[in-house]
């Protein structure tokens, strides 16, 4: 079927019902091609991805290696169900991400998005503490964080926080026991940057003693909370909370669907501190940002409690059609083995380095509250004063002013309200970086020209 320019963009109005945005004013930008990390839409114009086409994309767009994979796996077959069947690229993968992970993770479960691989490891815990050698019927609730974004089923909302986006859904969501965000930036009064982590494990010590024997398992986005505008964790919580869940007997949920595959500059989140999760939920980079796919990876622990006869009704029975699917194994396989061939982790400490020498002269802006970076992470938040750190009301739209700025410098960004960030592929070039720098700088400034 053809599409002339009109009607693709009549019809994208009109009929695409686009996520996170509000449709009634929805703009149409159609992106036809795109090659290593610059989009370029139907009528021709170049934009540099500045956040991974939303944090999956890894080793730049039409990489030969990946493509090349696809394409071999295409004359194979398509799709094989996981429902007791596998497939060779689907048992390949297993194999390499047990082998890469942080130790202990010796299983792996398919699905299609980060939600669905959160949602997986929800409700594995949750039947793990029904079936283990030891069983706790009771522990059923879950601790998660203020601010946290682990998708957007009704699980993986449950142990979600951003009452922005899911406040509606309420009245269907599982309580959840929530702590306060480990930020750095925004802190308690009478808690200094060198305290911090000190105070924020404390509060999570004081839940788990009190709720341990109902506590399933601890929700966590290592080291940074993505969706709640970068907000960064103090060095050592992470280690410090696996030292608490496995003091109190509850388990860890690690979602790395987005700090994972290398954002942080290693491969795994969790490997920076030393950390190995209960269960690790993989998505978004997990295939280069090609095709769908994640994955929960477990314990042998957990595993365990799940074998038995099959009258026993022990089986995870939980399941998603393409889990597994061949295509997208086959495309992560590449995207494991470019990080490899190209050496990719070595080559970031220089790009950080740039992205952070770049950004540093926003620090001293009258409306730039914070600048903060981990890895290949950078963050610029907004603020209406400096001193007191009061934000810009969201319906000011701050963030979404400067990123439509920087779309005039050639340069596609996407605001988490008043936070600008920088995410691109791995691969993006120092010239690269600095043209991206250079966009937010100019759209910061054009956003808070007027008070």
């Amino acid at each position: 079927m053809y599409l002339t320019k009109p009607d693709l963009v009549r019809h994208d109005r009109e009929a695409v019902w686009h996520a996170f945005t509000q449709m009634a004013e929805y703009e149409p930008l159609i992106i036809e091609r795109a090659e290593g990390c610059t989009l370029i839409d139907i009528d021709g114009n170049r934009f540099l991805d500045g956040v991974s086409s939303l944090w999956c994309n890894v080793h730049g767009h039409g990489h030969p290696r990946i493509n090349a994979a696809i394409r071999e796996q295409l004359d194979r077959v398509a799709h094989v169900t996981s429902l007791g069947v596998s497939n060779p690229p689907a048992i390949a993968l297993a194999a390499r991400l047990i082998e890469l992970s942080p130790p202990g993770l010796n299983h792996v479960f398919y699905a299609s998005d980060g939600a669905s691989a959160v949602e997986a490891a929800l409700k594995m815990a949750f039947q793990y503490w029904r079936q283990c050698g030891n069983p706790q019927p009771d522990k059923s609730l879950y601790v998660a964080y203020e601010e946290a974004y682990h998708g957007d089923t009704i699980g993986s909302v449950s142990v979600g926080g951003v009452a922005h986006f899911h406040a509606i859904y309420q009245p269907l969501l599982f309580p959840t026991l929530r702590l306060p965000a480990p930020d750095m930036y925004r802190l308690p009064p009478g808690v200094t940057a060198s305290n911090a982590c000190g105070h924020y494990l404390n509060q999570l010590e004081q839940v788990l003693a009190e709720k341990h024997q109902q506590i399933a398992a601890l929700v966590i986005e290592p080291s940074l909370q993505g969706a709640a505008g970068m907000i960064m964790h103090p060095p050592g919580y992470l280690r410090g909370a696996r030292e608490l869940t496995r003091k109190y007997d509850v388990l860890m949920i690690a979602d790395e669907i987005t700090v994972g595959m290398g954002r942080l500059g290693s491969l795994f989140a969790c490997e920076q501190e030393g950390v190995s999760p209960d269960l690790l939920c993989l998505g978004k980079g997990l295939t280069g940002g090609y095709l769908p796919m994640s994955a929960t990876l477990a314990t042998t622990d957990i595993w365990n409690a799940f074998l038995g006869k099959y009258a026993d009704l022990r089986t995870f029975f939980h399941g998603h059609t393409y889990g597994g699917n061949p295509l997208a194994a086959s495309a992560a396989l590449a995207n494991l083995a470019v990080f490899d061939e190209e050496q990719t982790l070595a080559k970031l400490p220089e790009k950080m380095a740039r992205m952070q020498a770049n950004l540093a002269p926003l620090a001293e802006h009258p409306h730039v509250g914070d600048v903060r970076q981990r890895g290949m992470i950078a963050a610029v938040e907004l603020v209406r004063n400096k001193e007191t750190k009061e934000p810009y009301e969201w319906e000011e739209r701050r963030g979404i002013i400067a990123c439509r700025r920087a779309m005039n410098d050639g340069v596609w960004l996407r605001p988490l309200g008043n936070v600008v960030y920088l995410m691109p592929p791995l691969t993006i070039s120092l010239e690269e970086i600095d043209r991206l720098c250079d966009a937010l700088i100019e759209g910061v400034k054009h956003a808070t020209a007027n008070p």
